[in-house]
């Protein structure tokens, strides 16, 4: 690699922490340990190429360009967070992992509830997720905390908004949101 490869490599590497809080060989690589996979069957559950994931964990492409994508990305990097902390078997995390595959980007089941109510409105857990989905889309969670950490001694609540729903657990957004309600 010469001296301008490895710029831009360097280069895609930064944008990509910026993106995503970190280069994405890193979080990829992750991925892959914490769930078991390989590149093949992570690209596949992410619905990119092998090439495509190849470049963007070696740097070559800085950007993933399609947003479902990006949120299969996010609710792999949840699930490997469950499996992890054993609150998810390898066999659920199986079976979840083929839900986010067939995702075309929105909130999947996560768990046996549904996603919507009877009358067909957004449960309060998809309206959760989605929030948190949109505010991981566009900053770090480092970053979300930064901004709440700034934002604290001015505006409080709009600091807790940003903590529960940019950086933290889905259920503690849910109470949240639920206690904000009526």
């Amino acid at each position: 690699m010469d001296a301008a490869q490895q710029e831009a490599t360097a280069r895609a590497r930064e944008l990509q922490r910026n993106w995503y809080g970190e280069p994405l060989g890193t979080l990829f690589r992750r991925l892959i340990d914490d769930l078991g996979l390989n590149q093949a069957r992570l690209a596949g559950v992410l619905g990119l190429s092998a090439p495509m994931l190849s470049q963007l964990m070696s740097g070559q492409r800085a950007k993933i360009g399609n947003p479902a994508v990006v949120q299969r990305v996010q609710l792999l990097q949840d699930l490997a967070r469950q499996v992890v902390d054993g609150s998810v078997s390898a066999a659920e995390a199986t079976e979840r992992m083929e839900e986010i595959k067939k995702s075309s980007g929105g909130s999947v089941l996560t768990n046996t509830t549904q996603t919507t109510n009877s009358s067909g409105a957004p449960t309060v857990k998809r309206v959760v997720r989605e929030i948190q989905s949109l505010l991981r889309s566009v900053a770090a969670a480092s970053e979300i905390l930064e901004a709440a950490d700034a934002l604290a001694p001015t505006h409080p609540e709009l600091a807790e908004f940003l903590r529960v729903y940019g950086a933290g657990r889905t259920s503690d957004a849910v109470a949240h949101y639920q206690s904000h309600q009526s």
